[in-house]
């Protein structure tokens, strides 16, 4: 296990961008980050430093729980100011909604955040592809399956179920790289998979053996 991060490598992980993980500072500061495998610097110009996997770990952990940066410096930044599902506004980071969460506020400053943790999602996508495409989903949103299509329909303007009633709700499956979504109103579920398909996933539809719903079954595309 390697040396938790000094206090001044916290300061500046901390500092990082909460949409894409991009950092500031000197580049003797970023130079060690990466050494650490905290950071790496993309390799297109304007060659700025982000942080690896393992220094949102860094971010997110409580300051007397630090990870060991284990990751690769050329990692891909991962949570593009996204947290998993079970943080949210306890964590004060941005949490797409996947359905059914309670006392879910919406107007504009939400919207605003959907939009812009959306652009930094695809920002994500044309850096850690080799050709900067976005039309197709990246590491992190095949890690954080969940998260990623709930934010791909809450950007678009789908409603996330509240605790109870219609709406959307994203479920984790058995199966690899996939999730199911459901949607009482026929025509959602349709335009949910329709926004889910513009945004680089794979869909099919299919029906709950036990109760006869039908839902989408979705998977990041990869070509």
């Amino acid at each position: 296990m390697t040396r938790p991060p000094t206090a001044a490598q916290r300061r500046l992980i901390e500092a990082a961008d909460p949409v894409t993980g991009r950092l500031r500072g000197t580049e003797t500061q970023l130079a060690a980050l990466v050494k650490r495998g905290l950071a790496f610097r993309h390799p297109r110009p304007p060659r700025d430093h982000f942080l690896t996997p393992a220094g949102h770990r860094v971010r997110d952990a409580p300051q007397d729980s630090v990870p060991s940066s284990s990751a690769s410096p050329s990692a891909p930044s991962a949570p593009v100011g996204v947290a998993e599902p079970s943080a949210g506004a306890a964590s004060g980071v941005f949490s797409a909604r996947i359905g059914g969460e309670q006392g879910a506020e919406a107007g504009p400053a939400r919207l605003r955040e959907v939009h812009s943790a959306w652009q930094g999602l695809l920002e994500l996508r044309r850096m850690t592809s080799t050709d900067g495409a976005t039309d197709r989903p990246c590491a992190w949103e095949r890690s954080h399956l969940v998260q990623a299509a709930a934010l791909a329909l809450e950007a678009a303007g789908h409603r996330p179920a509240a605790a109870e009633g219609g709406g959307y709700r994203v479920r984790a499956t058995p199966q690899p790289e996939a999730v199911a979504v459901h949607e009482p109103d026929p025509a959602a579920l349709r335009a949910c998979a329709a926004t889910l398909e513009g945004a680089g996933w794979q869909t099919g539809e299919h029906t709950e053996p036990r109760t006869g719903a039908r839902y989408i079954l979705a998977s990041p595309r990869r070509a």
